[in-house]
């Protein structure tokens, strides 16, 4: 098993970063990019919630988050410990990651309206496998806990940043008796494991594999899972194994075997019995035949996508321009108003 090492994780100051800009905001804070004025580039601050004061577990658990180096695990570069500017005047705790331009695997499957190319589907499953292996094999083993489509970042060639591992343990260990009900609560629902509503649940690497298989689900199909269902019933039914609709996956796999191959590591990984899903390591060498098999067309899968974005951007600005645009005319006083506005005084007198 990979080690982890002993390295005190870098403190970031308030001094060193500036133009924060909130993007996001979930269940363990809001989310901001800001410019590193030492290191020129952009970088993405996750803000903690945490109401007790046990800022000593936050930075033990970002100590071993910090050392997770991996080419498909977004590596936490530092802890952030200052006052975000416009916000709350107390001093806050966060992470700081390299800022990802292309978003999340969320934001890939809301640009393209669904899924992404079969060849960059097997992609997508085989790198986040790679992922979840190499937290599963650090000594001690790191869990994710949190697998779901907006905590797989991707880089400018849409390869995987698996994000926020070991963060939910750490939240709610953190925020006992204080978490706040928030948006993002029913997307983390979806891709938990039936186990994980019992009172007495103690989470195991099984944990994650289940929420690797809905996750492939949700690559497949380009959606979400039980988009349309109620948190609370879902929360019911999950644990009397209902899952994803098969048919809905079917329908994308229809004609190719290697989809429906997946499909089948997808139903063994969502089982009920933990003992029952295969491994990491079982996932990873399994999708890694499948991807070898459309290794060879990834690159135009890739490009194809790249230019669908960049057209949706340009589109975007153009859109955005026009709208400036019309609202400086909008703005501009009407030259007949003008004259009618005009104040004049009395003719002039004729002379004698």
């Amino acid at each position: 098993m990979a080690q982890l090492g002993c390295s005190q994780p870098m403190l970031i100051e308030e001094s060193s970063l500036s133009g924060w800009k909130v993007i996001d905001s979930g269940g363990f804070g809001q989310i901001y990019k800001a410019r590193h004025l030492h290191w020129c580039y952009d970088v993405a601050i996750k803000l903690l919630h945490y109401d007790d004061g046990r800022s000593s577990l936050l930075m033990r658990e970002a100590k071993m988050m910090c050392q997770g180096s991996n080419e498909y695990v977004m590596q936490v570069l530092g802890v952030f410990k200052g006052r975000v500017p416009n916000s709350v005047p107390s001093r806050q705790l966060g992470l700081v990651m390299k800022f990802m331009e292309q978003g999340s695997l969320t934001t890939l499957q809301v640009n393209l309206c669904g899924p992404p190319p079969l060849p960059l589907v097997f992609r997508l499953a085989h790198q986040v496998a790679v992922g979840i292996n190499f937290l599963h094999q650090l000594s001690p083993p790191l869990l994710h806990l949190d697998l779901k489509p907006s905590n797989v970042l991707l880089d400018p060639d849409l390869n995987v940043k698996l994000t926020d591992f070991g963060l939910s343990r750490l939240y709610h260990s953190v925020t006992q008796g204080s978490r706040k009900k928030n948006k993002d609560e029913g997307g983390t629902i979806s891709y938990m494991p039936p186990e994980a509503f019992d009172i007495s649940y103690k989470p195991k690497t099984a944990s994650d594999i289940y929420s690797y298989g809905i996750l492939l689900w949700s690559i497949v199909t380009g959606k979400q899972p039980y988009e349309n269902a109620m948190s609370e019933m879902v929360r019911l039914r999950i644990p009397q194994g209902d899952r994803p609709s098969l048919e809905d996956y079917t329908s994308k796999a229809e004609g190719c075997e290697d989809l429906m191959k997946l499909m089948d590591l997808m139903v063994k990984c969502w089982k009920g019995k933990h003992d029952q899903r295969p491994t990491s390591f079982d996932c990873a060498t399994f999708t890694e035949a499948l991807f070898q098999t459309h290794k060879d067309a990834v690159v135009d899968a890739v490009h194809q996508v790249l230019k669908m974005l960049n057209k949706q951007e340009e589109e975007k600005i153009i859109e955005q321009v026009q709208r400036v645009h019309i609202n400086q005319v909008s703005a501009q006083p009407n030259p007949k108003d003008m004259c009618e506005d005009v104040l004049t005084g009395r003719p002039p007198c004729s002379g004698n």
